[in-house]
């Protein structure tokens, strides 16, 4: 486990605050117009990549493959700014949008959920075959955190050839205990947040594809166990939730990773808890960084020389993904 220094920004101590900041101050403004590819995946489901692609960049440069979380997209706050940021360094960033998800609604027939590496790999190789000879960093975000983790993890020998280092921040390591954990206290909120998005979501994509798996029942699930054990884990073929949360949690697989990998959490993540990450097994390709404030995917500073702006997170990020050393 590695410290590095993070000051949280004064107004934002707690990790709630922390993690409200990240998603509403400020404003990350509208999306770039970025050139959108359509992936087939190898069951017919479809999804977009978007192409944010520097007018400098030629071929052998960088490239960066990032993941958004629950109930995001592209279009989320830090896809936008980290992929932005990412161009102005030189880097093609190619965000991907999940199942269902941003531009890919009515697309894909099966949702997404947080064990989707093959989906994430198909997309790397497209990637491969698009940009051949640029090294690749793949980055994810909370559920596409616990993604990069799996797919580095689960075949660490048959990885796509361009794939050269991964970033996974706040990871849920252990879908279980990160379900369980919103179901206590303030966090209730979230639950009921992440639920009704995606509820919401599978009725819109109804709406697109009529015979698309709907939810059983009159009534739309409560809280997100709830919506995992009658929707994702029986439409994907895990059967319950927990036989799901246990198959798709990457703590299992992060002791046989042996690409360069940061892993970056927070100990007052209100989503993720940080002991998960105590009893991980670690192998020398994996760096975990873990600072004392944060919160989920924010990580809102004060203002210091090193960093243009108060988002922490992402130059960090730009930190690990242009570094000659992948974990420096």
């Amino acid at each position: 486990m590695t410290s590095v220094e993070f000051v949280p920004h004064p107004l934002f101590p707690s990790g709630h605050l922390q993690t409200l900041a990240g998603v509403y101050w400020p404003r990350a403004g509208h999306t770039d117009a970025a050139q959108q590819h359509t992936l087939t995946l190898p069951d017919g489901d479809r999804v977009i990549l978007h192409d944010n692609c520097p007018p400098d960049w030629h071929p052998g440069d960088r490239t960066a493959l990032l993941i958004h979380g629950l109930s995001g997209s592209y279009a989320s706050p830090y896809m936008i700014r980290i992929s932005r940021k990412l161009a102005q360094r030189g880097v093609r960033a190619f965000c991907l949008d999940l199942r269902g998800c941003g531009a890919g609604l009515g697309l894909a027939r099966l949702p997404y959920h947080s064990g989707r590496s093959e989906d994430a790999a198909a997309a790397l190789r497209f990637i491969h075959h698009l940009c051949p000879g640029s090294p690749t960093a793949l980055i994810g975000f909370s559920l596409g955190g616990n993604i990069t983790l799996k797919l580095i993890g689960e075949t660490p020998s048959a990885l796509p050839a361009n794939l050269e280092r991964a970033i996974a921040v706040c990871p849920p390591v252990d879908l279980l205990a990160c379900v369980q954990g919103l179901t206590r206290g303030v966090n209730r909120l979230y639950d009921r947040h992440f639920v009704n998005a995606l509820n919401r979501q599978i009725l819109d994509l109804r709406q697109h594809i009529p015979d698309a798996p709907q939810l059983p029942g009159r009534e739309l699930p409560k809280g997100v166990f709830d919506f995992d054990d009658r929707f994702t884990a029986p439409v994907c073929g895990f059967g319950t939730a927990l036989n799901y949360y246990r198959l798709c949690s990457s703590a299992q697989f992060v002791p046989e990773i042996r690409l360069p990998t940061v892993i970056l959490a927070a100990g007052n993540d209100p989503l993720v808890p940080a002991d998960v990450f105590q009893t991980l097994a670690y192998p020398r390709t994996v760096r975990l960084v873990l600072t004392r404030s944060g919160g989920h995917m924010g990580f809102i500073a004060r203002r210091t020389p090193r960093d243009p702006d108060r988002h922490w997170m992402d130059w960090r990020i730009l930190e690990w993904t242009t570094s000659d050393r992948p974990t420096s």
